[in-house]
Parts: structure tokens; C-alpha cells; sequence
């Protein structure tokens, strides 16, 4: 028994550290989010911070509510690739090590 349970202190730190560098690598990342048949582009890092937003210039004569659907709409890809991404890292580093369904990491 004292045996598992240092095994287990010891996975657990080795998932420890390998958090720390995917948050990294997650902060560090970009994808781009959107809309409009790409008339409207959000680059948005691993941290779900909007980097850049590229507004087509056809779309400037539109009325305002159309860009502004378009902007969010491209927010939301944006933001759904972001938590794809990140549920990838992280049950890359995770596999293996049991973690409760449903637990959401501290990012």
C-alpha cells in the first residue's frame, strides 16, 4: 500500500509539471476563429485573449448589426477551437491518470 501511494504522489507530480509547460504552451498558442465565409477573422490565443480581429473591408458598408453578428460569431468559433484545443493538451498529459469526469482544470 505505501508503495501505490507514492507511485500515485509521484505520477501526480510528474502531471504537475507537465501542466505547468502545456499552460505554456496554451498561453503561447493561437487559433483563429470565423465567421462569414472568413470575411470576419479572430485570432485568440490559448488563454482565450483576442489577439486580432480582421474585418474584411466589403463588410464596412454593411449595416452595423451584420458586422457585429458576424464579430461574435467568430468570437464563439474562436472560442470553441480554443477549448478543443486545450481538452487536446491536456488528455494528452492526463491519459492514464485518473481524474473525476467533469473536473475542470484551473485554466
Amino acid at each position: 500500500m505505501k508503495d501505490s501511494i507514492g507511485d500515485i504522489m509521484s505520477q501526480a507530480k510528474k502531471v504537475q509539471e507537465q501542466m505547468q509547460k502545456v499552460q505554456e504552451e496554451l498561453a503561447l498558442a493561437e487559433v483563429t476563429g470565423e465567421s462569414g465565409a472568413g470575411l470576419v477573422r479572430v485570432i485568440m490565443t490559448g488563454r482565450h485573449d483576442v489577439k486580432k480581429v480582421d474585418i474584411d473591408s466589403t463588410l464596412l458598408s454593411e449595416n452595423k448589426e451584420v458586422v457585429e453578428d458576424l464579430l461574435a460569431a467568430a468570437v464563439n468559433d474562436a472560442v470553441r477551437k480554443v477549448d478543443e484545443f486545450n481538452k487536446e493538451k491536456v488528455s494528452s498529459i492526463t491519459s492514464g491518470f485518473p481524474i473525476p469526469p467533469g473536473f475542470k482544470m484551473p485554466f
